[in-house]
C-alpha cells in the first residue's frame, strides 16, 4: 500500500486542492482509498470523504495518544490500495516546539511517505536551499516528491525545476500551473462544507482534472505491496449490548454536520440506534431517548431554519421534559432565543434564554482544555479534557443565569472561564468533544441516558 502525508511549507499552498485531486484520482482508477486529515478540522475532511466515496478520519495528536492514532490509521487501511492524509500547516508546525505534534512526528508515525507542495510565488532559484533546509532538518523524513505550486509561465517552471536538479536529489513529481477557476474554489473550499454547497461533486471533479494533467500519476500510484506497518491492531472491548435499547436523534442536515465519523461509529458499536433528523424540513423529532445536535453553520440558513417552528417546538419541549441532550457549537447556537447574522435576526429553539450575534473573526479558536465542573451530570473525566472551538458567534444572555458543565483553562468557551451551558438534562458547549481516552464522553452520555430511561 502507498501511503503519502500531503504536506507544504507554511499554510494556504494548496495542500487541501492536492489531497482532494489525488483522491479523486485514485477513487476514478477504482483504488480502495483511505483518507485522513491532521487535526480536529471538521471541512476538509466532507471534501475528502466525497472525492473518495469513504469517510475520512482525523488524527490529531493534542485529543489522542499516538497509540491511538496508529490504532485508528491501521483499522481503517487494512483494506485500502492506498492512503491519503492531509496536514495543517507546514511540515515542522505544531503546538510543541519539540515537533512531537508536528506533520513529520505523524509521518514518522505511521511511516507515511511525504508528498510537499510548494508554493512558488515569486520565488525560482531560492526553493533549492528551502528543500535542502527541510531535509536536513530531521533526516528521519521520508520525502517522496515535490508538487509545484502557482507556477506562472514555462519560464518561471524551468528555472525552478533546474534550480531543485541543480542543488538538491528532490524529485520533481507535479507542476501546477496558476490557475483563476481553482484559485476561486481554493479560496472557498476551507470556509464551506459539502452539506451546504451543492456543486461540491462538480467541484471535485474541476479538481481532479487539474491535478491529474499536473502530477506524475503512474509514479505516485505505482503498486507497493509491500508498504505495511507493522505489529497488530490491539483491539478495545465495546460490550455491544450494553446501550442496545438506547435510540438517539442526531442532526444531519444542511446546518449541521460537523461529527467525527469513529465517534457515530462508537456510538453505534454500543448497539445504539441512531436516527437521523432534518432540521429544515422534519416536522417532528424521531422517537428517540436523547439528542446529539453537532456543529455546523446554523447561521447560513437560519431562515430556512427559522420557519420549521413545529421542529423547534419538539425539541423545546423534549428539553424541558428533562430528556437527555447534548449540542455542540452549532447546536449551542440553535439551541437560544435567536441568531442575528447578517444584521437580520431569526428566531431559534429559545430553550436556551441568549442571542447569539455574529462577527467576521472568529470568536474562540483552536484548542481548548477543560475540566469538569461539579455540575456535570455526566462528567467525563477528573483530569484535563482537550478539545477544540472554532466560532464566529458571541452568546449574550438575557435574565436567566446558568451553571456550566466545564470550567474553561485554555480557549474561550462561552465566556472565557466556562463551557457546558446547563438546563435541567441538556449540556450545550462551544467546544466540540473527541471520544478518546483522555475523553470518554460517548460512554458517559450513553450511560446517562440509560440512567434516566430507567428512571421514567
Amino acid at each position: 500500500m502507498n501511503s503519502y502525508l500531503v504536506s507544504s511549507t507554511k499554510k494556504s499552498s494548496g495542500k487541501t486542492t492536492l489531497t482532494i485531486g489525488l483522491t479523486g484520482i485514485a477513487s476514478n482508477l477504482n483504488q480502495n482509498v483511505a483518507v485522513f486529515k491532521k487535526g480536529p478540522d471538521y471541512i476538509d475532511p466532507l471534501w475528502l470523504k466525497q472525492a473518495s466515496k469513504n469517510f475520512c478520519y482525523n488524527l490529531d495528536f493534542f485529543t489522542m495518544s499516538d497509540r491511538e492514532i496508529l490504532k485508528l490509521f491501521k483499522e481503517k487501511t487494512v483494506n485500502a490500495n492506498v492512503s491519503l492524509t492531509e496536514g495543517n500547516k507546514g511540515l515542522f508546525d505544531g503546538l510543541s516546539i519539540s515537533g512531537k505534534d508536528s506533520n513529520a512526528q505523524l509521518a514518522k508515525l505511521l511511516n507515511l511517505s511525504v508528498i510537499l507542495i510548494i508554493d512558488c510565488i515569486g520565488t525560482t532559484r531560492g526553493i533549492a536551499p528551502l528543500l535542502q533546509g527541510y531535509k536536513n532538518f530531521d533526516k528521519k523524513i521520508k520525502y517522496f516528491g515535490v508538487v509545484l505550486n502557482n507556477i506562472a509561465n514555462d519560464r518561471h517552471e524551468n528555472k525552478i525545476i533546474n534550480s531543485i536538479k541543480e542543488y538538491t536529489d528532490f524529485e520533481i513529481i507535479g507542476s501546477i500551473h496558476k490557475n483563476k477557476e481553482l484559485n476561486i474554489i481554493e479560496r472557498h473550499l476551507g470556509l464551506e462544507p459539502t452539506f451546504q454547497n451543492n456543486k461540491s461533486i462538480e467541484i471535485i471533479n474541476k479538481i481532479t482534472k487539474i491535478i491529474k494533467n499536473s502530477v506524475d500519476i503512474k509514479k505516485i500510484f505505482k503498486p507497493n505491496p509491500k508498504k505495511k506497518l507493522r505489529g497488530s491492531i490491539s483491539k478495545v472491548y465495546i460490550n455491544k449490548k450494553k446501550f442496545r435499547s438506547i435510540r438517539i436523534g442526531v442532526a444531519l442536515d444542511n446546518a449541521f454536520g460537523f461529527y467525527y465519523p469513529d465517534d457515530i461509529e462508537k456510538i453505534r458499536n454500543y448497539g445504539v440506534s441512531i436516527k437521523f433528523f432534518n432540521t429544515l424540513t422534519d416536522k417532528k423529532l424521531p422517537n428517540v431517548d436523547g439528542l446529539f445536535i453537532g456543529g455546523g453553520f446554523p447561521e447560513t440558513v437560519a431562515n430556512k431554519i427559522s420557519r420549521n417552528r413545529l421542529l423547534m417546538k419538539e425539541i423545546y419541549n423534549f428539553i424541558e421534559d428533562g430528556k437527555p441532550v447534548y449540542a455542540e457549537c452549532g447546536g449551542l447556537m440553535y439551541l437560544c432565543k435567536n441568531i442575528t447574522y447578517n444584521k437580520a435576526s431569526y428566531p431559534m429553539v429559545g430553550i436556551i434564554d441568549a442571542k447569539i450575534n455574529m462577527f467576521s473573526k472568529p470568536v474562540g479558536r483552536g484548542y481548548v482544555v477543560l475540566n469538569c465542573s461539579d455540575k456535570h451530570p455526566w462528567p467525563i473525566s477528573k483530569n484535563n479534557i482537550n478539545a477544540h472551538e472554532f466560532h464566529y458567534s458571541d452568546i449574550r444572555f438575557f435574565k436567566k443565569k446558568y451553571k456550566y458543565a466545564y470550567n474553561v483553562k485554555r480557549g474561550h468557551g462561552v465566556n472565557g472561564k466556562s463551557d457546558g451551558i446547563l438546563y435541567k438534562n441538556l449540556v450545550a458547549t462551544y467546544s466540540h468533544m473527541r471520544d478518546t481516552r483522555q475523553s470518554l464522553w460517548i460512554e458517559n452520555f450513553l450511560s446517562f441516558i440509560d440512567k434516566y430511561k430507567r428512571n421514567e
